[in-house]
């Protein structure tokens, strides 16, 4: 009797040992599946923004033909709302999309921007000094939005020594004192804006890789009345709207548009053209949101070339 009893456990905890083998495997098999299938649709994503961005390059090379002028009425201009992927590849009666993806619940949407519609951080320093005219732009741009100008000060040297760094004086040997120079808008905290300001500036500043000018013809109304000295909010307001009707040609047009600035704009700070854009892409799968921006430099026809790309879900 004792020996059937035992056996009898043994048998239990064999099939008990069994099972929770075949649950364990069976899971790291679902796991593996699910792992894989993510990963395709994840990849599936990332090819989906590639085309959208080599869409935008494609925008942004036919608008040279068009002239050199820059304005919000071209098509680049015009945002992508949120539309079905499918609507995209209705033209397409072989396409191969995966099953992975399901195109009726996958949502493309985009938007491209003239970086030269916001003040280039970097132009507050030209050849290792600062400059006057920009600083005053930065000037009455941090006044009107009821910031600390004193913050300038730090953000100029810290600026200045970071285009042009050296090994600080009583630095250890081989150390570096100065600041990185930023990238991009999030980390200009490392010359010294604080969150406050940053949070208040980021839809009036960028930082381009060169010296850049104000496109009158696409900057918004603060950023108008911080570059132009002479300028007041309500002209500020006119000027976006004389444009809406009648984009600028040229600085001679937008002088015209309010005679007391006509002197005050010049080559180095103003302009109704650019050089610089930042594309954004954003694709939307159920509860999944994959966004894409990337810095695009345009030098003519031949020549658009992506600087930078961000991913992030």
């Amino acid at each position: 009797m004792k020996q059937r009893g035992a056996a009898l456990l043994i048998a239990l905890l064999t099939v008990t040992l069994v099972a929770s083998l075949s649950a364990a495997a069976l899971w790291q098999q679902w796991r593996s599946v699910q792992i894989e299938t993510a990963e395709r649709a994840r990849v599936q994503a990332l090819w989906v923004l590639n085309g959208a961005l080599d869409w935008a390059r494609l925008i942004l090379r036919e608008d040279v033909r068009e002239g050199s002028v820059d304005h919000l009425g071209e098509p680049w201009a015009v945002p992508l709302e949120e539309a079905r992927l499918s609507t995209f590849l209705a033209a397409d009666k072989n396409n191969n999309a995966s099953s992975d993806m399901d195109l009726e619940q996958v949502f493309l949407s985009g938007s491209i921007t003239d970086l030269h519609s916001r003040m280039n951080v970097l132009n507050l320093i030209e050849d290792g000094k600062v400059s006057m005219p920009w600083l005053k732009a930065f000037t009455k741009l941090y006044t009107q939005l009821g910031l600390e100008v004193s913050e300038l000060d730090t953000i100029t040297d810290n600026l200045r020594l970071a285009q042009a760094p050296q090994v600080g004086k009583g630095a250890p040997s081989g150390t570096v004192s100065t600041p990185l120079l930023p990238q991009r808008v999030g980390q200009l905290r490392w010359l010294g804006f604080s969150e406050r300001s940053l949070k208040a500036l980021t839809p009036f500043i960028t930082i381009l890789p060169v010296r850049t000018t104000v496109n009158l013809n696409t900057a918004s109304a603060m950023v108008l009345y911080a570059a132009i000295p002479s300028l007041d909010m309500a002209q500020a307001q006119s000027m976006v709207e004389q444009r809406q009707s009648a984009y600028f040609r040229s600085l001679g047009d937008a002088g015209r548009s309010i005679s007391t600035i006509a002197a005050e704009l010049n080559n180095e700070q103003h302009g109704v053209s650019a050089r610089f854009f930042e594309v954004k892409g954003r694709l939307r799968t159920g509860e999944t949101v994959i966004e894409e921006r990337s810095l695009v430099q345009r030098e003519g026809l031949n020549s658009i070339t992506v600087l930078r790309r961000e991913r992030g879900r």
